[in-house]
């Protein structure tokens, strides 16, 4: 099983998103995610090294883009 690994911009405020995002996973495929703070206005999902759901000129990833990027990059 890959890692599965959230990336946050805590100055930015983004930790909401990524609680939600790590919430949706452990509901919906069973997975643990790890919270990382970072800066400079990051927010990535990350599933082993491999960036599959990102923040993009404002645009946050819903629900089901997570879910959907996550399980695609698993199997």
């Amino acid at each position: 099983m890959s890692d599965v690994t959230i990336i946050y911009c805590r100055p930015c405020g983004y930790e909401k998103h990524a609680k939600a995002a790590a919430a949706a996973l452990r509901r919906h495929l069973a997975l643990e995610a790890s919270l990382v703070p970072g800066k400079g206005g990051i927010f990535q999902i990350r599933v082993g090294d491999k960036v599959v759901a990102s923040r993009s000129k404002g645009h946050f990833p819903d629900e089901d883009e997570i879910l959907a990027a996550v399980k695609a990059a698993r199997h």
